[in-house]
């Protein structure tokens, strides 16, 4: 995934869904450095990790 997508997942107000190594999760965030997003996943948990943009995929 490239940042203006993240970008406009974020700003969405529809349910789109992004996988982090075949999990499904929630995007926080965009971070500073512009190449890491914080993400949490879908359900009860949420525990943040912050992760490699392009390592994130839409499904």
């Amino acid at each position: 995934m490239n940042v203006n997508r993240v970008k406009q997942i974020l700003s969405s107000s529809a349910d789109i869904e992004v996988k982090y190594n075949g999990t499904s999760v929630w995007i926080d965030q965009l971070n500073e450095d512009g190449r890491t997003a914080t993400v949490h996943l879908r359900g009860p948990l949420e525990e943040r990790t912050i992760v490699e943009i392009g390592e994130l995929v839409e499904d």
